[in-house]
């Protein structure tokens, strides 16, 4: 470990883009699955890609403080931040997942999610009267029998430790 002012090298620049383009890989496939695979996210789902809407920018800055040979206390503690920001999505994964395994339980306005745009060519209320949320304690989809919280999991903790490495580690 060394201190956060050691200067960076490029190794911090390396893992800012690593990190900028795997969160956005991330959130990027989840947006897909809600757009393009009709998977309707929960309330825990959408709070768990806030970590990532903040930290893709926040690593592309890192990013961008290495390259243009900013402070490197500045590009170390961007980096830093990601890792915070890995640790803070790791959290809400395990939440969500413990509340779809029956862990514990999940928050009791877990169904309230706004009706799609798409009416069907119904009227909206008529929509939003056949429109059935989805609930946080059921998975919507099991892959190597982990949900979407589970993969989110493994891939904040994944990201988080390269975070936390290229913010500590020496150049």
């Amino acid at each position: 470990m060394t201190s956060i002012t050691a200067d960076t090298s490029k190794l911090q620049l390396n893992t800012a883009i690593l990190l900028a383009v795997g969160m956005a890989v991330v959130v990027g496939s989840a947006l897909g699955f809600e757009h393009i695979g009709g998977y309707i996210p929960c309330k825990l789902c959408l709070g768990q890609r806030i970590p990532y809407y903040v930290g893709v920018p926040v690593a592309a800055l890192a990013a961008m403080s290495a390259t243009l040979r900013w402070p490197p206390a500045l590009t170390r503690l961007l980096l830093l931040a990601v890792g915070l920001l890995m640790a803070w999505s790791l959290f809400l994964a395990v939440k969500h997942s413990g509340v779809e395994w029956g862990w514990w339980a999940g928050p009791t306005d877990c169904g309230s999610v706004a009706a799609p745009a798409e009416t069907g060519g119904q009227g909206v209320l008529d929509a939003i009267d056949a429109f059935v949320p989805p609930s946080c304690d059921k998975a919507a989809l099991r892959v190597l029998g982990l949900s979407f919280a589970g993969w989110n999991a493994v891939a904040s903790l994944i990201l988080g430790l390269i975070a936390f490495r290229g913010a500590l580690k020496k150049g």
